[in-house]
């Protein structure tokens, strides 16, 4: 990270990172994106189930790996978790060179990831606003010390494909990471007078700490939009997944028998359990 870019995400709470991806990448992983959500299409509905937190429930695919929840109507979305199992295509996004460069300089303590999930907005849907320094969640938390920035959770969005605010915009209210006050505006995220969205490419992405508030405009064009989410923090963390919320993150044995010593650095709780535990903590009923 450069002493601007330092400065800018200190003041603002996210950066913009124009050409992040390669175009081998953008490919590779926009492919096995596709595929995943015609899968997903087809499995949302079905047996097992989990209950996830916040009165979510998803469907469990036991064998491709993923947690589903949502539908792929109009003004629905898709949000798919654990994607890393469903293809070794998003392999290279564990331990990811370029990205390890910025957590690196956001995150003082070792480093975990704690989240990964593919969230597909459908025409019409938008994402409410959440988020903001006023919340003082020590999970979210965002300060600065002699040693530079020191946030405990952080996160990665990749973009395999151009949005516009018309598409449906990521949003953020920069700056609110340090508000010391409540947000006066209980309104629509398209009408919230603070947000403004931040218009990518393909290939961009994006790095913000869950400390600042931030939403999704509505997707006002007639294709879904999207983005896969990678999250970071200390590595003790357990995951931040909806439907895996403060357990283990669910690494099946066979995705964990294709990662380096240093992917699997990147799960720490899953270092201290068995492929087998990790599986019978996902909760599952055939209902």
């Amino acid at each position: 990270m450069t002493e601007i870019e330092q400065y800018e995400f200190d003041r603002q709470g996210f950066l913009v990172l124009r050409n992040f991806l390669t175009d081998e990448e953008v490919g590779r992983l926009r492919l096995a994106i596709d595929t995943l959500e015609q899968h997903a299409i087809a499995h949302y509905q079905l047996a097992p189930r989990k209950s996830g937190n916040f009165g979510s429930e998803y469907h469990f695919n036991a064998e491709r790996g993923y947690h589903v929840t949502g539908g792929h109507e109009y003004g629905q979305t898709f949000i798919i978790e654990d994607f890393f199992n469903f293809d070794l295509a998003f392999d290279f996004l564990v331990n990811h060179p370029k990205t390890n460069s910025y957590i690196s300089s956001l995150v003082q303590e070792e480093i975990g990831i704690n989240n990964s999930e593919l969230r597909i907005r459908y025409p019409g849907n938008c994402s409410s606003t959440h988020g903001g320094g006023y919340c003082r969640s020590y999970k979210y938390r965002y300060s600065v010390n002699a040693k530079g920035i020191d946030c405990m959770m952080v996160r990665f969005i990749y973009f395999t494909h151009d949005v516009s605010n018309m598409d449906g915009a990521f949003c953020v209210e920069a700056g609110s990471h340090k508000s010391e006050f409540a947000v006066p505006y209980q309104c629509h995220v398209d009408d919230d007078p603070g947000m403004i969205g931040l218009e990518v490419n393909s290939g961009d992405a994006i790095v913000f700490t869950e400390n600042l508030r931030h939403g999704g405009f509505t997707n006002r064009s007639c294709e879904p939009r999207k983005t896969l989410h990678v999250g970071y923090g200390p590595g003790w963390m357990m995951s931040q997944n909806i439907a895996t919320w403060d357990e283990l993150q669910y690494i099946q044995p066979t995705t964990w028998a294709r990662y380096d010593e240093d992917q699997r650095k990147l799960f720490q709780p899953w270092l201290r359990q068995t492929p087998d535990v990790a599986q019978a903590n996902t909760g599952v009923s055939e209902r």
